[in-house]
């Protein structure tokens, strides 16, 4: 079945267009973060998660090359309407609209945001740090694509000394199966599980992930899906992530 048309991937007017929709279905609250040369970089949030309920944080669009990320997570909203209007989750479609425009991985800058995230005078970063600052939450899912990976992977990150990666893998990975690899990204990987039990030193700037967790959000997970797979193919397994991802945490 086809999900997408390819036309449409980085068609960023349309993206938003949808999600303003969905914020109106789902009583959606929401906020302007900054906005990148006329286009507004939003964060919705449920009724629950204003209510200050702890909250399922998902977010996507760091990176304008990565559309399948970006189109999984609008089609599961899409789907889950009636999840949206009960739970209390916080949700950030389009972080790069401009990179999501021209296909790149940088912003309008020419800078990767997922190494900016604790800086506080950047517009994004600081408007973010504001926006999730004193929340509850519950496990954050940073939706991403990488060009050289085999198969879907994640990287966790968390307090836990039990995983729950690999629940998760096992059970959303198709129509992609999981990465093979032994080491990804320079890191010993099982299964396409990448576990941090430490926060990495040697980054030049702060992932969204581990600047999320170091905020206070006990768990989050990196989930990666390969950018050279059919489209469709990794827009459903992004939807599949998300959805194994709250079973297994328990929304």
């Amino acid at each position: 079945m086809k999900l997408l048309p390819l036309h449409h991937a980085h068609d960023i007017r349309q993206i938003m267009r949808r999600w303003k929709a969905l914020q109106k279905a789902a009583g959606l609250h929401a906020t302007t973060l900054t906005n990148v040369e006329g286009h507004p970089v939003i964060a919705f949030e449920t009724k629950a998660a204003k209510a200050g309920e702890p909250a399922f944080y998902l977010s996507t669009g760091v990176h304008g090359d990565e559309p399948g990320s970006i189109w999984g997570l609008l089609l599961w909203a899409e789907k889950n309407i009636t999840k949206l209007q009960r739970g209390s989750f916080l949700l950030l479609p389009l972080l790069n609209p401009i990179g999501t425009l021209l296909n790149t991985r940088a912003d309008h800058r020419g800078f990767d945001i997922n190494r900016r995230f604790q800086l506080t005078d950047d517009p994004l970063s600081a408007a973010w740090q504001r926006w999730i600052e004193n929340r509850a939450m519950l496990a954050g899912l940073c939706l991403h694509e990488d060009y050289d990976a085999q198969g879907c992977y994640v990287y966790e990150l968390g307090h836990r000394r039990a995983t729950m990666g690999h629940a998760i893998l096992t059970r959303c990975a198709k129509p992609i199966a999981t990465d093979p690899r032994r080491r990804i990204d320079g890191q010993r990987a099982n299964g396409g599980l990448i576990r941090r039990k430490k926060m990495p030193t040697h980054l030049p700037g702060m992932p969204e992930a581990i600047e999320l967790h170091v905020r206070g959000c006990p768990l989050t997970f990196t989930f990666e899906t390969p950018s050279e797979f059919s489209l469709d193919d990794r827009v459903a397994t992004q939807m599949n992530f998300i959805r194994c991802a709250l079973e297994v945490i328990g929304a």
